[in-house]
């Protein structure tokens, strides 16, 4: 993927039939995301998801990584920039996590901070080999943002989650692949292509299932008889649509057909 020039929008929007591929586009600053930045990614997948017709999105990153975290450029510390700053960051991570399209993402090179923090909200994520993962916001003398120590932990542990804020060590994919923060590791340059077929796929599954299950995940109590009931809530709603009585029909007249022909 090629740079664009100053002043083109961060975010880059291309459309494969029902999966929206939302693209980070400032290549020249490695994929550095400025408070602006946010918003705009956050109403880009927004946007896609008030399409019905759209089924799922793939978030990957212009030129060879995927995003070196948050623009240090454009971090003022005036009170003014830091409730925007902030304010944007959860209506980001907010909307990413909630919304009702699943998100694949795609990482190539390293996803670093903020960078970090989108991967680990995405529902699945797809890395080259040669790909890194950092939580680098101590290096900077900082904290975690973008809901990593929210979704790290959700991913990978608690205690992982507490290294790797503490050490800003790097991740190898090998690694990654086996914490649990990447799911499947590809070919170095093949990982956006195998990012859209897992798209395409959960494009398939019933919306309405899916979108249920990310609600479910994102909010989730720690409180099992609350957990159940969360779960109650969501299968109830998908229930009584007649897409269910549909595929529940169709799911039974196939093993009825099954069993007779094995008669």
């Amino acid at each position: 993927m090629g740079s664009v020039a100053e002043g083109h929008d961060p975010i880059r929007v291309a459309r494969h039939g029902p999966v929206v591929e939302l693209v980070l586009d400032r290549p020249g600053a490695r994929n550095a995301l400025g408070v602006g930045d946010r918003e705009v990614l956050r109403a880009a997948y927004a946007e896609a998801a008030a399409a019905p017709e759209v089924r799922a999105v793939v978030l990957t990153g212009a030129g060879p990584v995927f995003s070196a975290g948050g623009d240090i450029a454009g971090m003022h510390t005036d009170p003014a920039s830091l409730e925007e700053r902030f304010r944007d960051l959860a209506g980001l991570v907010t909307t990413l996590s909630r919304g009702r399209l699943p998100i694949v993402a795609a990482v190539e090179g390293g996803a670093y901070g903020l960078g970090l923090g989108l991967a680990a909200l995405a529902d699945l994520v797809v890395a080259g080999r040669s790909a890194r993962f950092a939580a680098s916001f101590g290096k900077l003398g900082l904290t975690a943002d973008t809901g990593a120590s929210w979704s790290l932990t959700r991913r990978i542990g608690w205690a992982r989650t507490r290294r790797l804020l503490l050490t800003t060590e790097t991740v190898d994919a090998d690694r990654a692949l086996e914490w649990g923060m990447v799911d499947h590791l590809v070919d170095d340059g093949t990982a956006r292509d195998r990012a859209l077929e897992l798209a395409a796929e959960l494009a398939e599954r019933s919306p309405h299932a899916v979108a249920a299950s990310r609600r479910l995940m994102a909010d989730l109590p720690d409180d099992l008889d609350d957990a159940l009931a969360a779960e109650g809530a969501a299968q109830a709603v998908l229930m009584a649509r007649p897409e269910f009585a549909t595929t529940r029909d169709a799911f039974l007249d196939g093993r009825r057909a099954t069993a007779g022909s094995t008669r």
